[in-house]
């Protein structure tokens, strides 16, 4: 396939479209408002649907009745409008409607700036919405590590009916590189496949076979059994989902855990710190949820490693997950900035170097 230049918003917009979306429901928030834009002039021409809701919370609950019918659905927000998302995102899990949900995340806590951040790793893998669930959650680094992960979102999310969430900073959406698109799926909803989906039923079709889309168990005995099936299936999303990158870990003196795009600024801090001969790893997590605890405890726990910085674009949110997945086996330092300040290569380098001299 022959690369072309795309700005990382019309990339991940094509993706999904090349994935199989045919229904975007969303409203405009900078750093993501071109991906609407995008899909406004591209839906129509794939024949599928457009529409700028009134509002994020009525954008959701447009995924949620879209996707009850089997369709593949997407929306995007940027971090305060995902927070306004919040309840929608809970009915969907909670009615284990399959759909795809991007939040390109901006400085905040508030309306914050509209510049890059990590800060919404609490909210995307921890639950921002009410009640037990969990979203298959990617973050990406790269424009083309998140097409090739859009070309399989809807797949797991229906395979496992759950909600997929990417977290992708600012920059993803913003930078132009050089992208490989896939070719178009043909996709067309198959009540067969999809038996619990509202695909159409009339008086006197088969009873069993009408799709029912809910997450309301008013019975305590239903509702404790509903849950029972979600965790029975969140346990199998963690034990067949787990996605991460181990770079340079072999005899690594140092090992660095960072996601998305601060990733590849400690890649270059990383080949900065070998000419001075520290042998640095990367270890960085693709599914943030599931976590992949037992690849970074072997990456991290190795006996050439003395210690681990994590890196991340906030006040050290991931750093929680890191220190459950060493478990005390190593030293574990932090270094960030929240407010959308973006990590230096050379500010990661000098935190390396005064780890090695003991600081």
């Amino acid at each position: 396939m022959a690369l072309t230049l795309m700005k990382g918003s019309e990339a991940i917009a094509e993706a999904a479209i090349r994935a199989g979306a045919r229904y975007f429901f969303g409203y405009p928030i900078t750093p993501q408002t071109e991906i609407p834009e995008y899909m406004s002039a591209r839906m129509p021409e794939v024949g599928g649907c457009f529409l700028q809701a009134e509002s994020e919370v009525a954008a959701i609950n447009m995924v949620y009745g879209a996707a009850g019918t089997g369709a593949r659905v997407i929306t995007s927000s940027s971090s305060p409008g995902v927070s306004l998302k919040q309840e929608g995102i809970s009915y969907c899990a909670g009615a284990m409607v399959p759909c795809v949900i991007v939040n390109v995340m901006r400085g905040g806590p508030g309306l914050g700036n509209i510049q890059a951040s990590q800060g919404d790793y609490f909210q995307g893998v921890k639950g921002g919405g009410n009640g037990d669930y969990h979203l298959l959650t990617f973050a990406p680094s790269s424009v083309q590590e998140f097409i090739d992960l859009m070309m399989g979102a809807y797949d797991k999310a229906e395979k496992y009916r759950i909600p997929v969430l990417f977290l992708a900073d600012g920059i993803i959406a913003q930078m132009m590189e050089p992208v490989e698109l896939p070719e178009m799926v043909d996709y067309k909803v198959d009540p067969d496949e999809k038996p619990w989906a509202c695909t159409g039923w009339k008086p006197g079709d088969d009873p069993a076979k009408r799709g029912i889309i809910n997450s309301i168990y008013i019975d305590t005995e239903s509702l404790a059994v509903h849950n029972d099936e979600l965790q029975a299936m969140y346990k199998n999303v963690v034990d067949n989902e787990q996605m991460w990158e181990a770079y340079n870990c072999e005899n690594a003196e140092y090992i660095i855990t960072a996601f998305g795009t601060v990733a590849r600024i400690a890649k270059s801090a990383i080949a900065e710190l070998k000419e001075k001969g520290i042998n640095v790893g990367l270890v960085r997590p693709i599914t943030v949820w599931p976590f992949p605890y037992d690849a970074v405890h072997e990456a991290c726990c190795q006996p050439s490693v003395k210690a681990v910085l994590d890196v991340e674009l906030n006040e050290g949110q991931m750093l929680e997950d890191v220190k459950l997945a060493i478990s005390g086996a190593k030293h574990v330092d932090f270094f960030g900035h929240c407010g959308s300040q973006m990590p230096s290569t050379t500010e990661i380098v000098e935190k390396i170097l005064s780890m090695k001299e003991g600081k």
